[in-house]
């Protein structure tokens, strides 16, 4: 049987392979991954033959194609329910579904704002208005669901779909030193000492060429 195959671009600056790799990982399926340089007119061809939408990350398992990354976290469920990819509670699922579908969809300004760099850190940067209300809406979910289900994660003691959607999020917010409330600015930094997200940090440090990123959602 073929190994499951999870094609990415950059680790440094794509935040859609991020959201999928962590997905693969926790559910607990092993990927080799492959990487599409972006950059390169001949990948761009490749990918466009893998993706009718020309985005990653697209997962590659047991004949099946999966490209959105939203598409491969409900088959990654369907395939290990017991993962705990969403809660188990059927509201609590319906919250979690809901909150990482807005991020999938939306925060246009913060997307262009602060784009996913993870070999930066400033001490101060300028947010522009337009993306401050899209800070705000994200503290707003952040606090409704740490509040409702007790955290450390969102939906409770262990990383759901949401978690794995928001992680870039996060580390947006630590490269650009936006100014969090404290709640906010603990859940980050939880998010950013997961030990999935050090892993991919780390491989991102040792990048060594520049790959420009294709998608332009967030």
């Amino acid at each position: 049987m073929a190994e499951a195959e999870l094609t990415i671009s950059s680790k440094t600056y794509s935040s859609w392979s991020l959201r999928g790799w962590l997905l693969c990982r926790m559910a607990g399926l092993k990927v080799v991954e492959k990487t599409i340089a972006l950059d390169d007119p001949e990948n761009r061809a490749e990918l466009l033959l893998l993706s009718p939408s020309v985005l990653v990350p697209r997962l590659t398992h047991e004949g099946a194609s999966v490209w959105d990354t939203l598409a491969i976290a409900e088959y990654l469920h369907e395939l290990y329910p017991h993962a705990g990819l969403y809660p188990e509670e059927r509201i609590a699922r319906a919250h979690c579904r809901s909150v990482s579908g807005e991020i999938h969809s939306g925060f246009i300004n913060l997307r262009s704002a602060l784009p996913m760099n993870l070999k930066v850190r400033h001490e101060k940067f300028p947010v522009f208005s337009g993306a401050r209300q899209d800070i705000e809406r994200i503290e707003e979910i952040w606090t409704e669901c740490l509040s409702a289900y007790g955290g450390p994660w969102l939906f409770g003691e262990k990383p759901t779909v949401a978690d794995a959607m928001f992680a870039p999020v996060a580390q947006r917010f630590l490269s650009y030193a936006v100014a969090l409330s404290a709640p906010s600015a603990a859940y980050c930094n939880w998010s950013n000492d997961w030990d999935l997200m050090r892993e991919w940090i780390d491989a991102a440090r040792r990048e060594e060429d520049e790959v420009e990123e294709l998608e332009v959602e967030f």
